[in-house]
Protein backbone atom coordinates (compact mmCIF):
# COMPACT_ATOMS: atom_id res chain seq x y z
CA UNK A 1 0.00 0.00 0.00
CA UNK A 2 1.08 3.05 -1.01
CA UNK A 3 2.64 5.71 2.14
CA UNK A 4 1.03 9.10 2.40
CA UNK A 5 4.27 10.26 1.96
CA UNK A 6 4.40 8.88 -1.68
CA UNK A 7 1.23 10.12 -2.71
CA UNK A 8 0.62 12.84 -5.43
CA UNK A 9 -0.59 15.97 -3.75
CA UNK A 10 2.33 15.38 -0.58
CA UNK A 11 5.02 14.77 -2.92
CA UNK A 12 3.86 17.86 -5.75
CA UNK A 13 3.79 20.62 -2.52
CA UNK A 14 7.62 19.17 -1.37
CA UNK A 15 8.87 19.01 -4.77
CA UNK A 16 7.86 22.34 -5.21
CA UNK A 17 9.06 23.76 -1.95
CA UNK A 18 12.15 22.33 -1.96
CA UNK A 19 13.00 24.00 -5.71
CA UNK A 20 11.79 27.15 -4.18
CA UNK A 21 14.14 27.17 -1.39
CA UNK A 22 17.53 26.07 -2.87
CA UNK A 23 18.80 29.14 -3.17
CA UNK A 24 17.42 29.98 0.81
CA UNK A 25 19.29 26.78 2.41
CA UNK A 26 22.76 28.08 0.55
CA UNK A 27 22.28 31.40 2.13
CA UNK A 28 21.75 29.80 5.87
CA UNK A 29 24.52 27.50 5.11
CA UNK A 30 27.05 30.00 4.15
CA UNK A 31 25.16 32.60 7.25
CA UNK A 32 25.50 29.49 9.76
CA UNK A 33 29.12 28.78 8.73
CA UNK A 34 30.34 32.16 9.70
CA UNK A 35 29.06 35.92 10.05
CA UNK A 36 30.47 38.73 8.61
CA UNK A 37 30.27 40.50 12.01
CA UNK A 38 32.79 40.58 14.86
CA UNK A 39 31.44 39.66 18.73
CA UNK A 40 32.97 42.35 21.36
CA UNK A 41 36.07 40.34 22.16
CA UNK A 42 36.56 40.02 18.12
CA UNK A 43 35.43 36.81 17.67
CA UNK A 44 33.69 35.66 15.19
CA UNK A 45 29.81 35.13 15.82
CA UNK A 46 28.09 32.22 13.88
CA UNK A 47 24.01 31.89 13.86
CA UNK A 48 25.10 29.94 17.10
CA UNK A 49 25.96 32.80 18.95
CA UNK A 50 23.01 35.19 18.18
CA UNK A 51 20.50 35.93 20.56
CA UNK A 52 16.95 34.45 19.38
CA UNK A 53 15.50 38.08 19.13
CA UNK A 54 18.45 38.69 16.79
CA UNK A 55 18.35 35.69 15.31
CA UNK A 56 14.54 35.81 14.62
CA UNK A 57 15.30 39.05 12.50
CA UNK A 58 18.40 37.66 10.42
CA UNK A 59 16.37 34.79 9.28
CA UNK A 60 12.43 36.15 9.56
CA UNK A 61 12.21 35.70 5.72
CA UNK A 62 13.85 32.51 5.15
CA UNK A 63 11.20 29.51 4.82
CA UNK A 64 14.72 26.96 6.76
CA UNK A 65 13.02 23.49 5.12
CA UNK A 66 14.43 20.58 7.01
CA UNK A 67 16.89 18.68 4.11
CA UNK A 68 14.84 16.06 2.63
CA UNK A 69 16.82 13.50 3.86
CA UNK A 70 16.35 14.85 7.75
CA UNK A 71 12.80 15.17 6.83
CA UNK A 72 12.36 11.65 5.03
CA UNK A 73 14.08 10.40 7.98
CA UNK A 74 11.25 12.12 10.71
CA UNK A 75 8.65 10.16 8.65
CA UNK A 76 10.42 6.81 9.16
CA UNK A 77 10.88 7.05 13.12
CA UNK A 78 7.47 8.43 13.48
CA UNK A 79 6.12 5.45 11.75
CA UNK A 80 8.66 3.00 13.70
CA UNK A 81 7.57 4.26 17.41
CA UNK A 82 3.61 4.73 16.04
CA UNK A 83 3.92 8.41 17.12
CA UNK A 84 0.17 9.43 17.38
CA UNK A 85 1.04 13.16 19.15
CA UNK A 86 3.86 14.58 17.91
CA UNK A 87 5.38 18.43 18.82
CA UNK A 88 7.66 20.59 16.80
CA UNK A 89 9.27 23.07 18.10
CA UNK A 90 10.02 25.57 14.52
CA UNK A 91 8.06 25.09 11.99
CA UNK A 92 8.70 27.61 9.63
CA UNK A 93 7.01 26.99 5.95
CA UNK A 94 6.29 23.17 7.52
CA UNK A 95 8.23 21.25 5.67
CA UNK A 96 8.81 18.88 8.48
CA UNK A 97 5.50 19.54 9.53
CA UNK A 98 4.25 17.81 6.50
CA UNK A 99 6.55 14.57 6.71
CA UNK A 100 5.17 14.50 10.21
CA UNK A 101 1.92 14.05 9.69
CA UNK A 102 1.93 12.39 6.84
CA UNK A 103 3.13 9.72 9.50
CA UNK A 104 1.13 10.57 12.06
CA UNK A 105 -1.55 9.83 9.10
CA UNK A 106 -0.35 6.37 8.55
CA UNK A 107 -0.42 5.08 11.99
CA UNK A 108 -3.90 6.02 11.63
CA UNK A 109 -4.04 9.73 12.97
CA UNK A 110 -3.69 11.41 15.69
CA UNK A 111 -2.09 15.36 15.84
CA UNK A 112 0.62 17.23 14.91
CA UNK A 113 1.51 20.36 17.15
CA UNK A 114 4.04 22.96 15.93
CA UNK A 115 4.73 26.09 17.02
CA UNK A 116 6.49 29.54 14.86
CA UNK A 117 7.47 32.21 16.57
CA UNK A 118 7.52 34.59 13.33
CA UNK A 119 3.43 35.02 12.64
CA UNK A 120 4.34 35.97 8.52
CA UNK A 121 5.26 32.36 8.56
CA UNK A 122 2.63 30.48 9.90
CA UNK A 123 -0.19 31.00 7.20
CA UNK A 124 2.29 29.99 4.46
CA UNK A 125 2.88 26.85 6.23
CA UNK A 126 -0.76 26.49 7.24
CA UNK A 127 -1.60 27.01 3.07
CA UNK A 128 1.04 23.81 2.58
CA UNK A 129 -0.68 21.68 4.88
CA UNK A 130 -4.26 22.68 2.94
CA UNK A 131 -2.51 21.66 -0.04
CA UNK A 132 -0.93 18.59 1.11
CA UNK A 133 -4.11 17.37 2.34
CA UNK A 134 -2.65 17.30 6.14
CA UNK A 135 -4.54 20.21 7.55
CA UNK A 136 -6.68 18.49 9.82
CA UNK A 137 -3.77 16.86 11.71
CA UNK A 138 -1.90 19.78 13.10
CA UNK A 139 -2.12 22.57 15.06
CA UNK A 140 0.01 25.67 14.39
CA UNK A 141 0.62 27.77 17.55
CA UNK A 142 2.21 31.48 17.11
CA UNK A 143 4.22 32.53 19.22
CA UNK A 144 7.60 31.87 21.64
CA UNK A 145 7.64 28.11 22.36
CA UNK A 146 8.12 28.68 26.30
CA UNK A 147 4.73 29.74 26.21
CA UNK A 148 3.14 27.76 23.20
CA UNK A 149 4.35 24.65 24.88
CA UNK A 150 3.31 25.42 28.53
CA UNK A 151 0.29 22.87 27.90
CA UNK A 152 -0.02 20.10 25.55
CA UNK A 153 -3.14 17.67 25.50
CA UNK A 154 -1.22 14.52 26.44
CA UNK A 155 1.46 12.40 26.29
CA UNK A 156 3.95 13.03 22.97
CA UNK A 157 5.42 10.11 21.27
CA UNK A 158 7.92 12.14 19.22
CA UNK A 159 9.64 15.74 19.62
CA UNK A 160 11.03 17.56 17.04
CA UNK A 161 13.51 20.43 17.84
CA UNK A 162 14.50 22.75 15.21
CA UNK A 163 14.09 26.66 16.33
CA UNK A 164 16.65 28.37 17.93
CA UNK A 165 19.45 26.47 19.10
CA UNK A 166 19.83 28.76 22.12
CA UNK A 167 16.32 27.37 23.60
CA UNK A 168 16.76 23.56 22.52
CA UNK A 169 17.22 22.81 26.01
CA UNK A 170 14.36 25.19 27.40
CA UNK A 171 12.34 23.65 25.13
CA UNK A 172 13.04 19.75 25.92
CA UNK A 173 12.69 20.87 29.55
CA UNK A 174 9.43 22.49 29.07
CA UNK A 175 8.07 19.40 27.16
CA UNK A 176 9.84 16.69 29.30
CA UNK A 177 6.91 15.82 31.83
CA UNK A 178 4.95 15.09 28.65
CA UNK A 179 7.18 12.87 27.29
CA UNK A 180 6.10 8.66 27.36
CA UNK A 181 8.51 6.15 28.03
CA UNK A 182 9.78 5.42 24.69
CA UNK A 183 9.52 8.79 22.94
CA UNK A 184 11.77 10.05 20.50
CA UNK A 185 13.52 13.31 20.25
CA UNK A 186 15.28 14.63 17.21
CA UNK A 187 17.25 17.69 17.55
CA UNK A 188 18.42 19.06 13.67
CA UNK A 189 20.91 21.32 13.20
CA UNK A 190 23.47 19.83 15.41
CA UNK A 191 26.68 21.00 13.76
CA UNK A 192 30.08 20.09 15.99
CA UNK A 193 31.64 22.99 17.81
CA UNK A 194 29.19 25.66 19.00
CA UNK A 195 28.60 25.55 23.02
CA UNK A 196 25.73 26.97 22.84
CA UNK A 197 24.45 23.61 21.84
CA UNK A 198 26.85 22.29 24.23
CA UNK A 199 24.57 21.95 27.12
CA UNK A 200 21.52 20.30 25.46
CA UNK A 201 24.18 17.04 24.26
CA UNK A 202 25.54 17.04 27.81
CA UNK A 203 21.73 16.45 29.11
CA UNK A 204 20.61 14.28 26.53
CA UNK A 205 23.78 11.99 26.38
CA UNK A 206 23.77 11.58 29.86
CA UNK A 207 21.70 8.40 31.08
CA UNK A 208 20.76 9.86 34.37
CA UNK A 209 18.66 12.42 32.68
CA UNK A 210 16.58 9.21 31.18
CA UNK A 211 18.03 9.27 27.33
CA UNK A 212 19.72 7.37 25.11
CA UNK A 213 21.43 9.50 22.32
CA UNK A 214 23.01 9.13 19.09
CA UNK A 215 24.48 11.46 16.31
CA UNK A 216 23.51 11.49 13.25
CA UNK A 217 25.74 13.04 10.06
CA UNK A 218 22.42 14.10 8.25
CA UNK A 219 22.17 17.59 7.03
CA UNK A 220 23.72 19.78 9.50
CA UNK A 221 24.25 16.70 12.34
CA UNK A 222 20.95 15.49 14.22
CA UNK A 223 20.93 14.46 17.71
CA UNK A 224 18.31 11.48 18.33
CA UNK A 225 17.58 10.70 21.59
CA UNK A 226 15.10 7.83 23.42
CA UNK A 227 13.45 8.57 26.65
CA UNK A 228 14.15 5.42 28.43
CA UNK A 229 12.03 6.71 31.62
CA UNK A 230 9.72 10.02 32.64
CA UNK A 231 10.43 11.20 35.83
CA UNK A 232 7.50 13.41 36.15
CA UNK A 233 4.83 12.67 33.09
CA UNK A 234 2.58 10.75 32.69
CA UNK A 235 0.04 8.96 34.24
CA UNK A 236 -2.48 11.13 31.49
CA UNK A 237 -4.83 9.07 29.42
CA UNK A 238 -4.25 9.31 26.39
CA UNK A 239 -6.66 11.49 24.31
Amino acid sequence: MMSTLDSELVCSVLDRIFAAGKDDAQVIRQLARERPDVGPHKERRTLHDLPAQELAEVLSGVPIPVPRAAGELLYVLARACGARRVVEYGTSHGVSTIYLAAAVRDNGGGQVIGTELQPNKVPIAEANLVEARLDDLVEIRTGDARDTLRELPGPVDLLLVDGFASLYLEVLRLVEPFLAPGALVVADGMPEGPKILREYLDHVRNPANGYLSVSLPIGDGIELSLRTRNFSCTSRDRT
